[in-house]
């Protein structure tokens, strides 16, 4: 088993990690970086983006011949840990959710031309993008086969009509996949379309306040009566919608955990350096036992998150679904990353609490990871399906 880095490899991160030092972090601390929903307002973002050009540093998970950097799932896991030691690194590098996501899975399953028209303005942050798929109850959530919304095939057109909730980035997005119903078949029943912010026949009817911080265009609900959708724009084949969604969201749910693990590597590194100079009855935080205990558990997870990650992005590499691998990563690095994020809140104390930090941001951010891209619980459901089928070769080597 090899763990180490490539030379390229280590070179990108290496300079990732300077980037995010030189250019980012500091921003952190200036109030006029924020927008309203606690995000980098939208101009910084593109001073940063255009430094991430210049360096060569930009959307490292896509091709080369695409403006990308080519790199592999193993790759990614080192520099988007590196990225996100700042909570604005991602979208500075094209790589934060869901156009990293999107942009994976179409470059996976597009056709060359889909991929001119809606993947490439992606790549070069020309749009932003959106992965419309959830609906509010009884609607699908994690069952796909409860989805309600309804694509009919008329003429050479689809005719969209259904609801859909908490879609991440819709405020500002332009270029949207929608998995919708186009027939009852529990496997072959939905269907993946791409459509364009401008064509009618759909709106937002509100973008849903969370407790936040948001992602640039927040999560929103959307109405659709009679959005038609060309066939020409459908993805894969009719059936196929379910197939694509697990294609997307098998390394979608890794690259959160990813940047995760960056997440949580700031949050210790920032409670390092408060207890290495607090001291209290005369001795420093960092020489107390129970101290030691706190960080030292956390780092051990920390870890323990990364070899999950490492794993999984290994398995993808080799064309693998790598369906429970992922799972068990998600599970371990949501939980860690709150876990981290509330250990650094406790060492710092009242200034924890406060945003003389940014633990407070980190921490209501961290929330949400137990819940996105598939609830803690149910990917524990996958796991112990998966036992059940294999007992002992759940830990198979090969």
């Amino acid at each position: 088993m090899e763990f180490t880095l490539t030379p390229e490899i280590e070179d990108y991160r290496l300079r990732i990690r300077e980037f995010v030092e030189t250019h980012i972090i500091p921003i952190e601390s200036d109030p006029t970086a924020y927008d309203e929903h606690e995000n980098i307002t939208l101009d910084r973002l593109r001073q940063l983006r255009d430094i991430a050009k210049q360096q060569g540093l930009w959307a490292l998970q896509m091709p080369k011949e695409r403006g990308g950097q080519g790199l592999p799932v193993g790759g990614m896991a080192a520099c988007y840990e590196e990225m996100n030691r700042s909570i604005f690194g991602p979208a500075a590098f094209n790589s934060s959710a869901p156009d990293d996501g999107n942009m994976i899975v179409l470059n996976k399953v597009a056709r060359e031309d889909q991929k001119d028209k809606w993947l490439q303005p992606i790549i070069d942050g020309e749009v932003q993008s959106s992965f419309v798929m959830t609906e509010p109850h009884p609607g699908s959530g994690s069952d796909p086969s409860m989805m309600l919304t309804k694509a009919e095939k008329k003429g050479d057109k689809w005719i969209v009509n259904g609801q859909k909730w908490f879609i991440t980035g819709a405020e500002n997005a332009k270029h949207f996949i929608l998995i919708a119903s186009t027939s009852d078949d529990p496997r072959k029943g939905l269907s993946a379309f791409m459509y364009h912010a401008d064509q009618p026949g759909w709106r937002i009817t509100r973008r849903i306040d969370i407790m936040g911080p948001e992602e640039h265009g927040g999560h929103c609900e959307l109405e659709f009566d009679g959005l038609e959708i060309p066939d020409d724009d459908r993805l894969m084949e009719v059936g196929d919608g379910l197939k694509l969604t697990q294609i997307r969201l098998g390394t979608a749910r890794l690259t959160h955990c990813m940047r995760w693990l960056g997440m949580s590597k700031r949050a210790l590194e920032i409670a390092k350096d408060y207890i290495s100079e607090r001291e209290s009855f005369g001795v420093k935080l960092a020489d107390r036992e129970g101290v030691q205990w706190l960080i030292g558990e956390a780092a051990m997870e920390i870890h323990i998150g990364r070899m999950l990650v490492a794993h999984a992005a290994w398995k993808l590499d080799q064309g693998e679904f790598a369906r429970k691998e992922v799972s068990m990563a998600k599970i371990h690095v949501a939980d860690t990353l709150h876990k981290a994020v509330d250990t650094a809140i406790q060492l710092n104390g009242a200034r924890g609490y406060s945003k003389d930090t940014v633990l407070d941001w980190m921490y209501r951010y961290a929330r949400q990871a137990r819940l996105v891209d598939g609830a803690s619980e149910v990917h524990k459901m996958v796991l112990a399906r998966n036992y059940m089928a294999e007992g002992n070769d759940f830990w198979a080597w090969g």
